[in-house]
């Protein structure tokens, strides 16, 4: 391209640096601006990537129709589709009209996708279709619409990596890379740096009247030395801070140093921990296990609190019976055995409410003192007796007398089995 109209270029879109790789992705951006070719365009967040796009549009056929850019990472996900395919009325919740998506409204247009590599793996599948033949269906729709819309998409991510983890489809990496764009980070522009600084504080200078901040030899040396993980938009953020809070309008490196972290090899914002630094992996493992065990606690309490309850139960519904037939309520359990407050520590109601008379659990032995006999009963014999008089009552048919007593044949076979009232049946 001719120095002269890359210069143009430039002024028409405040484009300031002259490294050879910026002049390079500017000058194939011009290049595939006549065609319908599919743009990927690659480089780290705050290089400058949007001003490509633009461009591209701007020198293209289409510069007369719309052009959008979409940013795909601040889209949620479960409304990208509707938002780039557009939707039928009634489709989903809050769908009161049809809407045509920037896919139908740009069309002869151009759609710019920044951070395509954020889109969702079933959102990819229809930008695949899409670029390929042109047609795309609505979300909630049936029908197949058509749309001639030109692709300009950028990333900062691996594609690559992202491939590889699944994250991204290879088809469609390649159909959107057919032109590649590297947009080169700042660290690489070299005296690109100081030219955008000048240009930031005349800007900050002339918009709130203040005297213009400059660098001396040695702050220039900072400047060019450090890596600029933030890129342009970082160099703007410490351009204007030192213009607002800066006393003095001439910045050495001292002053420098207070705005930029003072590894001048580090890539990062703040600086990374030592090796010495606290670790919090340790207290993660720790608490997982902790938790871990709890879960199994907790579960090992609920099954012991069922089967406490159920004896319980079971006691209260025999003595219900034994005062209906006549015999005296069952008493406290021994001092040797352990009481439970069931409704203290699971706040059950202290009012009991009505169980079938057995339960599957093993019966415990409670005594107690008649006072008109004198006799010591327990658990199995008052159980024999209801039972006994259970089939009594029915004639020794099972059937009935597990109906009546409220449980199943199955239990009434296991305390008949219990009590040896089985052989006798046989007999």
């Amino acid at each position: 391209m001719d120095t002269s109209e890359l210069q143009k270029i430039k002024q028409r879109y405040n484009i300031v640096g002259n490294c050879d790789a910026l002049n390079h992705a500017l000058d194939v951006a011009l290049q595939v601006a006549a065609t319908d070719l599919s743009v990927l365009i690659v480089g780290e967040s705050g290089v400058g990537k949007e001003i490509i796009p633009r461009l591209i549009h701007d020198n293209s056929p289409r510069k007369r129709e719309k052009y959008f850019a979409i940013n795909c990472g601040s889209i949620p996900e479960g409304t990208i589709d509707s938002e780039l395919f557009g939707h039928e009325k009634g489709s989903f919740t809050g769908a009161i009209g049809e809407s045509e998506g920037y896919f139908g409204t740009a069309n002869k247009g151009t759609i710019f996708l920044d951070e395509v590599g954020e889109l969702p793996i079933a959102t990819q599948a229809r930008l695949l279709r899409v670029l390929e033949t042109g047609e795309y269906i609505r979300v909630g729709g049936q029908k197949i619409m058509k749309t001639d819309v030109r692709i300009v998409a950028a990333t900062n991510v691996n594609m690559h990596k992202a491939i590889t983890e699944g994250r991204f489809r290879e088809d469609l990496y390649y159909r959107l890379n057919t032109i590649p764009i590297q947009m080169p980070p700042l660290r690489e522009r070299g005296e690109d740096i100081l030219l955008l600084f000048r240009l930031f504080t005349m800007q900050m200078a002339e918009k709130y009247r203040i005297p213009r901040i400059t660098l001396t030899d040695d702050a220039k040396m900072m400047m060019l030395k450090y890596k600029w993980p933030g890129n342009v938009r970082q160099l703007k953020n410490i351009t204007e801070q030192m213009s607002v809070l800066s006393q003095k309008r001439e910045i050495d490196a001292e002053a420098l140093s207070k705005f930029i972290p003072h590894d001048q090899e580090s890539t990062e914002l703040t600086t990374t921990a030592t090796p010495d630094a606290h670790s919090y992996e340790s207290e993660r493992e720790i608490l997982y296990k902790i938790l871990y065990e709890l879960r199994g606690n907790v579960g090992d309490l609920r099954r012991e609190m069922s089967t406490l309850r159920k004896q319980i139960d079971d006691n209260n519904t025999l003595n219900n019976f034994a005062n209906a037939r006549g015999i005296q309520s069952l008493a406290a359990p021994e001092p040797n055995t352990q009481p439970t407050d069931i409704s203290a520590l699971h706040h059950y109601p202290t009012q009991q409410p009505h169980f079938s008379p057995y339960q599957d659990v093993e019966a415990e032995e409670i005594r107690e003192n008649d006072s008109a006999n004198g006799e010591s009963l327990n658990l199995s014999d008052i159980g024999r007796q209801v039972v006994e008089k259970a089939l009594e009552r029915n004639g020794g048919n099972r059937k009935k007398a597990a109906q009546e007593l409220g449980i199943s044949d199955r239990t009434l076979y296991r305390r008949l089995k219990q009590y040896g009232l089985d052989k006798q049946d046989k007999e």
